[in-house]
C-alpha cells in the first residue's frame, strides 16, 4: 500500500465523497491513535490529496502505550506522510476522558483533525443530554474538524482490513468505568430495540439540525456585550447565553463550553441577584459597577 494505490482504490474514493476535508494540497495535522477510525483517517486525508502530518499523542495510561507511536510511525511512513510522537502523561483519577481530552488537543493543536464518525458523535449527542445541554451542546462535534462524520465505525473497520492495516485496539473501550463506553455498549443498543432501528442516524441529524440552530443565534447574539450587566440581563435568553459561551471561549481558551447550570449562574449575576459565581474549572465571574468580568480563581476547586 502507498499514496498512488490508495487514491487509486475504489473502496478509498466510495468512502472520500461522504468526506468533509480541505481541498487538495492543505497542510493538515491528523490526531492518530493506531485505532481503526483514526489511521482510517489518515488514509482519506491522503486519498483527498492534503499534506499530511501524523500526531500520535501518548498519555501514559497504561503499559506499553509508548510503543504504539512505532506502529502510527509505520503507517506515516507507508503513506509519504509527516510524523511526530508526543508524550503528554495524564494521572489517574476522576475526569480523565476529559482530562486526556484536554491535554491531547493542546498537544496536536487547534486545527487538527479528528477520526470521529458518526458512531462518535451520537454517543456526543447522548452524553451532552445526560449534562443537561442546550442547543449548542446538541450541535456535538463540527465536520470542520472531524472530516468523517458521515461514515460509520464499522465502515473505518472494514477500510484498514481492505488495506492490510494492522490497527490497534484499545482495551479501556470496554471499560464500564467510563460513561461513554456505557452509552456505546448499553444505552445506544437499547435505544435501538426500543426504536425498532438504527438511532445513529437519527442522533447525528439532531446535531446537524442542532448546529444550524446554534450558528443562528450566535450570528444574532454577536452584537451583544457579555460585560454589559444590564444589556445582557435585559436579552433574550437563548441570545444572553449564546454571548456568555462566546465570552467564555474568548476569555478562558477553553473549548468545552459551561454548561446551562453556568450559564444560568452568569446570568444571575448580570441580573444582580448574586454578585459572583463559578463557572467552569476555576474561572470566576463578577459583577462590579454595572459591568461583569471573569477571571481565575486564585484556588479552583
Amino acid at each position: 500500500m502507498d499514496r498512488r494505490s490508495i487514491t487509486q482504490d475504489p473502496v478509498v474514493s466510495g468512502l472520500l465523497r461522504r468526506c468533509t476535508f480541505p481541498p487538495a494540497d492543505t497542510a493538515v495535522t491528523c490526531a492518530v491513535s493506531g485505532g481503526a477510525d483514526s489511521s482510517a483517517l489518515v488514509v482519506l486525508a491522503v486519498a483527498a490529496g492534503l499534506e499530511v502530518t501524523a500526531v500520535h499523542v501518548d498519555h501514559a495510561i497504561r503499559s506499553g502505550s509508548a510503543a504504539e507511536a512505532l506502529l502510527v510511525a509505520e503507517l506515516a511512513g507507508r503513506l509519504g506522510v509527516g510524523f511526530r510522537a508526543v508524550r503528554a502523561p495524564v494521572s489517574p483519577g476522576p475526569g480523565l476522558e476529559a482530562r486526556a481530552r484536554t491535554v491531547r488537543h493542546g498537544a496536536v493543536g487547534p486545527d487538527a483533525l479528528f477520526g470521529h464518525t458518526a458512531d462518535d458523535q451520537a454517543e456526543t449527542v447522548l452524553l451532552r443530554m445526560l449534562r443537561g445541554t442546550g442547543t449548542t451542546g446538541l450541535s456535538a462535534m463540527r465536520t470542520e474538524r472531524h472530516p468523517l462524520l458521515a461514515l460509520r465505525r464499522s465502515e473505518t473497520v472494514e477500510l484498514c482490513e481492505h488495506l492490510g492495516l494492522e490497527v490497534l485496539r484499545d482495551p479501556s473501550n470496554d471499560s464500564p468505568a467510563f460513561t461513554r463506553n456505557r452509552v456505546r455498549h448499553e444505552v445506544i443498543p437499547l435505544l435501538d430495540d426500543v426504536a425498532g432501528r438504527d438511532v445513529v442516524p437519527l442522533l447525528s441529524r439532531l446535531a446537524r439540525i442542532a448546529a444550524e440552530q446554534s450558528d443562528l443565534i450566535e450570528e444574532l447574539a454577536r452584537p451583544l456585550d457579555p460585560t454589559d450587566a444590564a444589556a445582557l440581563a435585559a436579552a433574550p435568553r437563548s441570545l444572553a447565553s449564546a454571548a456568555v459561551r462566546r465570552w467564555w471561549r474568548e476569555r478562558s481558551g477553553e473549548a468545552l463550553a459551561p454548561d446551562e447550570h453556568a450559564i444560568e449562574r452568569v446570568l444571575e449575576v448580570a441580573a444582580g441577584t448574586a454578585v459572583a459565581c463559578d463557572v467552569l474549572g476555576g474561572w470566576r465571574v463578577l459583577r462590579s459597577r454595572g459591568r461583569l468580568r471573569m477571571e481565575r480563581h486564585p484556588d479552583p476547586c
